[in-house]
């Protein structure tokens, strides 16, 4: 049977998806643009289609295709006086927020279930590929679906001690499933047969890095007709060959528990380093090995995401600290055109859609400002929730996962 799940993936590959579906971690190019028109404006009572109440816990944010949403909540379970939990997949119809199914995907033991009191067990979001869908759980294992619910193979087998939980999402690369693996004591990157859940290549960070601990997505991107998987690290960001595993160039740089995922454009890749003082940096992804000294372009010291990932939007490069000064600047020098305070903890990364940046803060204050060189804020919304989870867009709507739910924000 799994033989022929195999052929079956491989005969279908990666399945075309809908150009406004948003099928991985900030959407189908994995840099937060979406497609169409989308609200300006929302509260708990205006806009809101539909909003639905989801179990457990979870800041994983939701993915959407062909009118389904998919996530993920790690759920209590009391056993023996342990405190388990079930990690579980749910599928809800996009268009009145029911719940189609609800699937546990994987069931640690209690021992594995810890993390930072901003994280949860179930932060990393899932990929699909049109026919399948992929939730990963960091050291508490990794699991396929198909959108039916039924769970066609899982891989456990990669634990480690994470320190403060689980963080980074997988991206599909081909036939592989790939993510990160940077914990109290192993740091790789690991690439799944998509097929089967085997391990196809793992390759060794060879961190000297003190504080070992980060919780970056990698990054799929172009360069010069080769294909790289970037992946940033503690003190490091390196490129990997997708078909062999092997390491392309890496970058040196200070800076521990590394989350925003990087963006490219311009023959740039933009990332930010992480504690304790984060600087944003431009680096031309074009050498080989050791390029510390040659590629970059340019860094920028203030304001820059200890979280949040930055947005790229033609020669405009946006982000917003942890702290909640908002900033943008010239993709291609580092100029800054402005810098404004929003006001609030951020934790989730910005979107792009209809010529507007939609930031959102931890208390659930949904910040949309008109894209461009000058300050403009259009709306502020609050939904009076707290939400540390990315926007999701889909069908000229919004999908905002908060502590306890998930709305659909579209024009009433």
């Amino acid at each position: 049977m799994q033989k022929l799940f195999a052929v079956v993936v491989i005969l279908l590959g990666v399945c075309a998806a809908r150009a406004d579906d948003w099928t991985e971690f900030r959407g189908p190019t994995g840099e937060g643009h979406a497609k169409g028109s989308l609200p300006t404006e929302w509260g708990p009572d205006k806009n809101v289609a539909w909003k639905q109440d989801v179990p457990g816990e979870g800041w994983s944010s939701p993915v959407v295709s062909e009118g389904r949403i998919y996530l993920t909540s790690a759920v209590p379970v009391e056993k023996n006086e342990m405190k388990e939990v079930s990690l579980r997949t749910l599928c809800l119809d996009a268009k009145t927020g029911k719940v189609l199914w609800d699937v546990e995907a994987i069931h640690p033991d209690g021992t594995k279930a810890r993390h930072h009191s901003k994280n949860s067990n179930a932060s990393p979001t899932p990929v699909l590929d049109g026919k399948h869908i992929y939730v990963h759980f960091g050291h508490m294992g990794t699991a396929c679906l198909d959108l039916d619910g039924k769970v066609l193979w899982r891989q456990t087998d990669l634990g480690y001690q994470p320190v403060h939980g689980n963080g980074g999402s997988p991206i599909l690369v081909d036939d592989l499933l790939v993510f990160s693996i940077d914990g109290g004591d192993k740091q790789c990157v690991v690439a799944l047969e998509r097929a089967t859940g085997k391990v196809k290549w793992q390759t060794d960070r060879k961190s000297k890095a003190e504080r070992t601990f980060s919780f970056s997505t990698p990054l799929l991107i172009d360069v010069n007709g080769r294909k790289q998987i970037v992946s940033p690290a503690s003190d490091v960001v390196t490129a990997y060959d997708p078909k062999t595993g092997e390491e392309i160039w890496r970058l040196r740089y200070d800076g521990y528990s590394v989350i925003p995922r990087p963006v490219y454009g311009h023959g740039l890749l933009f990332l930010s380093t992480g504690y304790n003082t984060p600087v944003l940096m431009a680096i031309r992804p074009d050498g080989k090995g050791d390029v510390t000294e040659t590629h970059v372009a340019w860094t920028m010291p203030k304001n820059a995401p200890h979280t949040p990932s930055p947005l790229l939007i033609g020669n405009e490069l946006y982000m917003v600290s942890d702290g909640g000064t908002a900033s943008c600047l010239d993709a291609k020098t580092g100029d800054v055109h402005w810098s404004e305070r929003l006001g609030g903890g951020f934790s989730s990364s910005p979107l792009e859609g209809d010529g507007k940046v939609y930031f959102q803060n931890e208390a659930g204050v949904g910040f949309v400002v008109k894209a461009g060189t000058k300050y403009e804020l259009l709306a502020k919304n609050d939904l009076k929730e707290r939400t540390l989870a990315s926007y999701a867009a889909a069908d000229g709507a919004l999908f905002i996962r908060t502590a306890k739910r998930l709305y659909r924000i579209e024009k009433r």
